[in-house]
């Protein structure tokens, strides 16, 4: 059996490549992060690359860790949340949303838990049945021709929350959660695959704490960490230190564990999730 205990073994994780978890990817690029071999993409590929086993932890999308949970440990302690707005998933429209009742609503390729939780919040809170189109959107065009509505997640939507046109709808979906529930929304979590705990709980736990410490060690260089990005993204530094601690939010606590368990309970009643999870935490952490 490979000592994956050895120093040649990095553990593979599986990482979202947005501005909500920038304070975890400027850690990534320091050479304490090397004991990793890390898959960075957006929410639908880590999430196929956890369920083909190809990572070992992961940052998935919550509905996801749902779907896959009988071969996963969530990992306490930090998932990705927002307790109102999260200003980065965000429903464009050129109706009012209370009109969008048989219409064509394009949601975008990239995303799990927002398309659940988008179809939770028009059937809940609006009684709609639209008709959904998943399409490569473009935030050039964000309504495309044939759709009255679209759905954007992570820095695209954050950037059309920013830059807002005329004649166009917006709804941020972690409002509309907490006006249909009064809870926090947990979008993402960390999840563990049951395999490797069971293998080599050793090393999960030493994983999990570093990705822990990791966090800690970017929050506390926030400033260099949005300094890093600004060449390259379309945000000026005090909208990226407005997001990041202010709307977004990392510590999973009990309350952000219940709110898990009323979106999973919507998710199944809206037949989005076949079977209720069982929240197994990752121990010795």
């Amino acid at each position: 059996m490979k000592n994956f205990l050895s120093s040649d073994y990095k553990p593979k994780i599986g990482h979202i490549n947005f501005l909500n978890v920038l304070p975890l990817n400027y850690f990534y690029t320091t050479d304490a992060a090397k004991i990793f071999s890390v898959a960075m993409g957006v929410p639908a590929f880590v999430n196929a690359q956890m369920k083909s086993g190809s990572l070992d932890v992961a940052l998935m999308s919550s509905i996801e860790y749902a779907r896959q949970n009988e071969n996963l440990l969530l990992v306490p302690k930090i998932c990705i949340r927002a307790e109102g707005n999260v200003t980065s998933i965000m429903l464009l429209s050129r109706k009012p949303i209370e009109r969008l009742d048989g219409e064509i609503v394009a949601i975008t390729s990239k995303s799990a838990t927002a398309h659940c939780l988008l179809k939770i919040i028009l059937a809940e809170s609006y009684n709609l049945k639209p008709n959904y189109v998943v399409e490569n959107l473009d935030v050039k065009n964000p309504v495309p021709r044939d759709a009255t509505a679209a759905l954007f997640i992570g820095d695209e939507a954050l950037y059309l929350h920013l830059h807002r046109q005329e004649k166009i709808f917006y709804y941020d979906l972690g409002n509309e959660w907490h006006k249909l529930t009064g809870r926090q929304m947990v979008y993402a979590v960390w999840a563990a695959r049951k395999k490797f705990a069971q293998d080599f709980p050793e090393l999960l736990e030493k994983v999990c704490k570093k990705i822990h410490e990791g966090l800690k060690f970017g929050l506390q260089k926030k400033a260099a960490a949005i300094n890093s990005v600004l060449d390259e993204k379309p945000f000026t530094f005090d909208e990226l230190d407005k997001y990041l601690g202010g709307v977004i939010k990392w510590d999973l606590t009990n309350e952000g564990i219940d709110a898990l368990k009323i979106f999973y309970r919507l998710a199944q009643k809206n037949n989005l999730l076949e079977n209720f999870p069982q929240i197994n935490l990752a121990g010795g952490i």
